[in-house]
């Protein structure tokens, strides 16, 4: 898998606001964790395709300007972390781990407080 490429696709997954195209990177049972998610959905940490759409449709929609510019892609064995900044200039970073489909099946999200 060419972790550069899948990140460079994320990121205008991500800008596009399409949450079908970003959402596709995805397995159906993937487990995602954010403290973020504890704000607009009550838990932090995510199970499933239906409950990742929900979190980022609200997020989305609280942050209409949102975008980001990756900075950097660490490779790891069947897994990347992909740091990078948003439309606030705040790092960020996602650890993806991935399936044998190329499929994401679990994610975390880290962001610097500020």
């Amino acid at each position: 898998m060419d972790f550069d490429a899948f990140a460079q696709e994320w990121e205008a997954a991500w800008n596009s606001h399409d949450l079908t195209r970003i959402l596709a990177h995805y397995s159906e049972d993937v487990v995602f964790r954010s403290h973020k998610a504890m704000r607009l959905v009550g838990r932090g940490e995510l199970h499933g395709k239906t409950a990742l759409r929900d979190y980022w449709s609200r997020a989305l929609e609280a942050q209409p300007g949102l975008s980001f510019v990756v900075v950097d892609v660490l490779h790891g064995h069947g897994m990347l972390v992909i740091t990078y900044r948003n439309q606030n200039d705040v790092l960020a970073a996602e650890t993806l781990r991935f399936g044998a489909d190329g499929l994401v099946v679990e994610a975390s999200a880290c962001h610097r407080l500020v």
